[in-house]
């Protein structure tokens, strides 16, 4: 019986090597190869074995998902730790063969079972390979033995072939997330690790190797993201013999994970997806999310949030007007931000006392939540459940569920502490409050945001390290809500997009992708959000005229036509607007709704334009049968036009009738400076449009125009 297993799903094969009662080693993953017999299996290792020269660790052929220095792995290992310095080289034998199964819904499932007995250790290797082409999988580690087990560090790693000479991953800051940076994949080790308690702005979100030049519709593409909330470290490693792995993990603070006797650690799941193109592998993703049996089942509300339109000034009145007009509009849920709790009238207290001010809100929220209701919208409520400030009451009666290592609580940000999750008091009382006030009001939607760094995370009274055990406790949180409130649902908004990952994508159904909304800043914002996740889950919003963050003036058009793509919002005093704006953001409204299936369930792409000062970016529908895209004019183009735009994504063989929408505004008319096709549209094959393109209508700096495309 051959050791070798091949897996297919999509486009993408996965083979793995079974022999020699080792851990699993991928001989192949990437690019669909076809049927294969057992023979042709056997050739793939056969194949893949290269000259050895002097030395064993000249060549690195048996390296496992578990990369181990028993092997001749001179890199990281998978598994670091020791028993007081002993034990901190495993070599795993598998325990019996491996289970090969496939689940009710196409996922085929690999999980292998192996031991090190002299080390007393053992792990459960879980492999998946989603019908989509999406892969994961997780490793848990077993202390076998009696003595204590201090765990440095459990990682998994997948090859990539040599080929793979371009790293792509994302930088960023507060107001600024997403920002791509690509570099040559050379000898050695690009690391991102993750320090601060979340998942970050700066988050590495998805580390990507290709073909060097790739993008968004050519050059194979292999790429890692690890669903983990809290520390970790995402890295890309060559070695000086050819090898090159990406790997994850999550990153433990000395002694956070000791294993006692029968002990035991499961680590995130690792996704990982191969592709041509980024969109291709962004679409493996989206698969994914939308395929688990809990995502959502019913069209995305369009929500008003009142924090850039009010701030801390909950008036009843003027947050009802506020309502009307936005019903008025076409939003279909009303979120209620920051300052409506305990003596919150500023950013500088009451953290953590999550009752509702007698203040403010003399007869509770329900005068507010009736005029919800009454104007047809759901009712959402902003919370920081995670932070407390000094000037609390909590905080005066438990200084001690308050973060702290060293005798010190760290620095403060934004006025606030981090509330330490792990006690369990400081767990039964946050639950409670926020049990109590779902219980109490018809809320629908919590805005679940984190706006401090974990540093200095540990537990008092001893100041042992203690992020791990609060995302563990997050986590629960979250889900102990979820069970008792069916139907609720929660976004992610940590200081905007800090925490944006498919561990947290378990419990909410949306992310607040940045807390800047100017649309030129969120262009760069939500394509690099998008490549992990799907429109439907990322938060996007209207802002006023004047961007809150950078102070930036926009029109309306470019404002809504960027914001159209995801989770729609609107976050402006509509109190402010003239008539026709109103008018026109109503058209807007309208437009998403009309068209929001089509954004929630269709394929992302992006076109390889080849002026950067012109992006161009759409929707499809998975049947092909039509598709959306905006061209966006973010700078001044360096030469004059006619600026062709490609249309990605369509049936090269299906003729498509595209015309120029615009929400709200006059038609085009026939004159000069208007290109012919976009006053009446045109009828072309896709395959021309793909290949040839359509001269775009010339646009200011930013700007944007949405064409539709329909099957003719």
């Amino acid at each position: 019986m051959t050791s070798l297993l091949h897996l297919r799903a999509a486009g993408t094969s996965l083979v793995l090597d079974l022999a020699d009662d080792l851990l699993p080693v991928v001989r192949h993953w990437g690019a669909d190869l076809g049927d294969l017999d057992e023979q042709d299996l056997e050739a793939v290792t056969a194949t893949g074995r290269v000259a050895r020269g002097d030395s064993p660790f000249d060549v690195a052929d048996q390296v496992s998902l578990l990369p181990e220095h028993a092997r001749a792995w001179l890199g990281r290992p998978g598994v670091e730790g020791s028993r007081q310095g002993r034990d901190w080289s495993p070599a795993f034998r598998t325990d019996g063969p491996a289970d090969v199964s496939t689940t009710s819904d196409g996922t085929q499932r690999v999980v292998v079972r192996g031991a090190d007995d002299t080390a007393y250790l053992a792990v459960v290797l879980e492999l998946e390979l989603h019908p989509g082409g999406l892969l994961r999988t997780r490793v848990t580690l077993t202390n076998t033995g009696e003595e204590t087990y201090d765990v440095g560090a459990v990682r998994v790693a997948l090859p990539v072939p040599e080929r793979a000479g371009e790293l792509l991953d994302f930088a960023g800051r507060h107001t600024m997330e997403r920002v791509p940076q690509r570099q040559p994949f050379s000898v050695g080790v690009h690391s991102r690790e993750v320090r601060t308690g979340r998942t970050g702005l700066d988050a590495v979100h998805l580390l990507c190797a290709g073909e060097p030049g790739f993008g968004f519709g050519h050059g194979q593409v292999w790429a890692v993201h690890l669903g983990w909330s809290g520390n970790q470290t995402t890295y890309a490693e060559r070695l000086f013999n050819g090898s090159r792995v990406l790997g994850s993990g999550e990153r433990l603070e000395h002694g956070e994970a000791r294993l006692g006797a029968g002990g035991e650690l499961t680590t995130p799941w690792l996704y990982a997806a191969h592709g041509t193109g980024l969109d291709e592998v962004a679409g493996r993703f989206h698969a994914w999310l939308r395929s688990r049996p809990h995502h959502p089942d019913r069209p995305r509300p369009v929500t008003l949030n009142n924090w850039e339109a009010t701030y801390f000034d909950h008036d009843l009145d003027r947050l009802t007007d506020l309502v009307d007009r936005g019903a008025r509009v076409g939003a279909e849920r009303f979120v209620l931000d920051d300052g409506w709790f305990g003596g919150r009238r500023d950013d500088t207290s009451s953290l953590g006392d999550w009752v509702v001010s007698p203040d403010v809100w003399p007869d509770g929220l329900d005068p507010l939540i009736e005029h919800v209701h009454a104007a047809g919208m759901e009712f959402g409520l902003w919370v920081e459940p995670e932070m407390v400030s000094l000037d609390s009451d909590l905080a005066r009666a438990h200084p001690e569920w308050i973060f702290s290592a060293g005798g010190r609580r760290g620095l403060e940000s934004r006025q606030q502490h981090v509330l330490d999750l792990g006690h369990e008091g400081a767990y039964a009382h946050v639950r409670d409050q926020l049990m109590a006030l779902l219980d109490r009001y018809d809320i629908a939607y919590l805005k679940w945001d984190h706006n401090r760094y974990l540093n200095d995370a540990g537990h008092t009274p001893g100041g042992e390290p203690g992020v791990r055990e609060h995302t563990l406790a997050v986590y629960r949180l979250m889900d102990e809500l979820l069970a008792a409130h069916p139907g609720l649902e929660i976004e992610s908004c940590s200081a905007g997009g800090g925490r944006v990952d498919l561990g947290i994508l378990e419990r909410a159904v949306r992310v607040w992708a940045s807390d800047c909304i100017d649309p030129l800043e969120r262009q760069q914002i939500q394509r690099g959000t998008m490549l992990l996740l799907p429109p439907e889950f990322v938060g996007t919003h209207i802002a006023s005229g004047r961007s809150h963050t950078t102070g930036r003036r926009h029109d309306l058009d470019f404002r809504a036509g960027t914001a159209l793509w995801g989770h729609l919002g609107i976050e402006w005093d509509l109190a402010t607007c003239t008539e026709a704006e109103l008018a026109e953001l109503e058209a807007w409204v309208a437009f998403h709704r009309a068209h929001r299936e089509l954004l929630h369930t269709g394929r992302v792409v992006n076109g390889d334009h080849h002026d950067e000062a012109t992006w161009v970016h759409g929707t499809v529908a998975q049947d092909r049968s039509e598709a959306l895209f905006q061209v966006a004019a973010l700078a001044r183009p360096a030469t004059t036009g006619p600026h062709r735009v490609r249309l990605p994504g369509l049936d090269p063989d299906a003729r498509y009738r595209v015309t120029l929408e615009r929400p709200g505004q006059e038609p085009l008319r026939a004159g000069p400076g208007v290109v012919p096709w976009a006053v009446d549209g045109v009828v072309l094959p896709g395959r021309l449009l793909a290949e040839v393109g359509l001269p775009m209508q010339p646009l200011d700096p930013e700007h944007g125009q949405i064409w539709r495309a329909a099957r003719a």
